[in-house]
């Protein structure tokens, strides 16, 4: 699969993840070798861990929290979300214990308090799971973030993970194969329309 087919296929995978393949260590590991060569800032990329969770107890533990903070989500903001989105993130969340894989992005030290370092916190942590997903795509594995439980669970999931205290839960992602390989570019605002040259909506050139 060339570069330009993985950048714009890679979706967020949630209601044709494969819930009975297993994913096998390797490719879990190859995939996590890709994501380590993410740019990170500084000294960040030496705080990034990952903890991927496999056993059916244990996620099973995760997803009832997910799924409560969810439906408590939902139930505020539901109709807010397009109907199609919000089925699709209901079939996820509602079978979050049967996703072969739950990788959990960490960073060791909590978030910092100013613009500039949180910048440099979560900047440094994003490219390595935007790595991970399109590694995942160009193995025939699709993914999707899920992390309602860090709204009010992040510290019950840490009890559960033995996850230190200083440590941050940066998301959760679904990880499995997909039923189907032929995902495509999906519909977004033209270049034209969201870039400005020099100051803010100066029109441009592009397009």
């Amino acid at each position: 699969m060339d570069a330009e087919t993985v950048l714009t296929t890679t979706r967020s995978v949630r209601r044709k993840l494969d819930f009975d393949r297993e994913v096998p260590e390797d490719v879990l590991h190859d995939c996590l070798r890709v994501a380590q060569q993410a740019p990170a800032a500084g000294s960040m990329a030496a705080q990034f861990r990952w903890l991927l969770v496999r056993d059916p107890a244990t996620k099973a533990g995760i997803a009832a929290y997910n799924r409560e903070a969810a439906e408590a989500a939902w139930a505020k903001y539901g109709h807010l979300v397009e109907a199609r989105a919000l089925k699709s993130a209901q079939h996820l969340v509602r079978n979050l214990d049967r996703v072969p894989v739950l990788a959990i992005p960490c960073m060791i030290g909590r978030p910092p308090s100013d613009a500039f370092t949180q910048s440099a916190y979560f900047g440094s942590a994003y490219p390595a799971i935007w790595s991970f997903q399109l590694a995942l795509r160009d193995r025939g594995l699709g993914s999707s973030i899920c992390g309602y439980h860090l709204q009010d669970h992040e510290s019950d999931v840490a009890a559960l993970l033995g996850i230190p205290g200083d440590v941050m839960q940066i998301s959760l992602l679904a990880v499995g194969y997909t039923t189907q390989r032929d995902f495509r570019p999906a519909a977004r605002p033209a270049v034209r329309d969201i870039t400005y040259f020099d100051a803010w909506e100066r029109a441009g050139s592009l397009g």
